[in-house]
């Protein structure tokens, strides 16, 4: 299994409305890419006071690498990521860790 750990540097101008609707977008998803188990996102709290300049964040579950690797190849998922990069103001803004897990 492996959970892809994203978090958004959103410009301070970002509507989070218009973040949520992505994340709809992306939460569509699960029912149509094989192996794309679960989705959840949300306003990052950071408890810790380690990740000031991430205000949101997802967590998507995959069964697999393959499954994985079908969403990253999915022209809505490029679709959707594409209006997250404009979101943050450019990739380099979007932090992401995929975690494999037994």
């Amino acid at each position: 299994m492996i959970d892809h750990v994203v978090m958004l540097a959103l410009r301070d101008s970002t509507d989070l409305t218009a973040c949520r609707e992505v994340m709809d977008g992306l939460d569509q998803l699960t029912d149509e890419i094989p192996g794309f188990l679960s989705f959840t996102h949300g306003v990052n709290i950071d408890m810790e006071g380690k990740s000031p300049g991430y205000p949101y964040g997802f967590i998507a579950r995959f069964e697999n690498r393959d499954a994985l690797a079908r969403y990253a190849a999915d022209p809505r998922h490029r679709a959707l990521g594409a209006r997250l990069v404009a979101l943050c103001g450019g990739a380099d803004r979007i932090t992401v860790y995929d975690i494999e897990r037994d």
